[in-house]
């Protein structure tokens, strides 16, 4: 009985120190994205540990490694995005449905630019940012392509790929300095553009 006692009554600060942690992490992850959204794609560890409310040490101890922290913030994003991707392509046309890619695309870039950004600091240096960065890039392909008559292929394609990137978007609203409206206006007069003389 004593010893069942001992192992109950030291439980509960084990699941304290790992709840303790947990949210420690939460913490930091949540000032990392915030940091980003600010425009800060590369934080100090000092500022982030500011930022959430944690010391400096606990930001190293947490995330040893910086793919570790990539890998929660991607995680992270994944969350908050997950309500875009449920938005449905549909209309009676390619073309219509092409608007709403459009329409779709933006809310998404809108949402992962200051993340992007961020990545591209580390990417050079991160296998998994660089595999995730390929894998956003062939889901968005794929949903381009499925919704495109098969009759657009080969330069046609790549050129309306292109012109609805997340780095087109990221050009007309950082270096451009277009307002959502407007460079949503944009992408969808360069797409517009490109497939005026499609038949299907």
């Amino acid at each position: 009985m004593a010893n069942a006692k001992t192992k109950a009554e030291t439980q509960p600060p084990r699941d304290g120190r790992r709840a303790r942690t947990e949210a420690s992490r939460k913490r930091i992850v949540e000032a990392m994205l915030a940091l980003a959204r600010e425009g800060q794609p590369d934080p100090s560890a000092d500022l982030v540990a500011e930022r959430a409310g944690v010391g400096r040490r606990t930001v190293f101890r947490l995330f040893q490694d910086m793919d570790s922290l990539y890998r929660e913030l991607h995680a992270a994003m994944e969350q908050r995005i997950e309500h875009i991707r449920a938005i449905p392509v549909d209309g009676a046309t390619w073309r219509e449905r092409l608007e709403k890619l459009i329409e779709r695309r933006v809310k998404l870039f809108e949402e992962i630019l200051p993340i992007k950004m961020a990545g591209d600091v580390h990417r050079h240096r991160s296998q998994f940012l660089q595999e995730s960065h390929n894998e956003v890039q062939k889901t968005l392909r794929v949903m381009l392509r499925f919704v495109l008559p098969k009759t657009i292929d080969g330069d046609q394609f790549e050129a309306i790929d292109a012109a609805l990137s997340i780095d087109v978007w990221e050009r007309l609203r950082t270096d451009q300095k277009l307002s959502t409206k407007a460079a949503q206006r944009v992408l969808t007069q360069m797409a517009t553009a490109l497939v005026e003389d499609v038949k299907a």
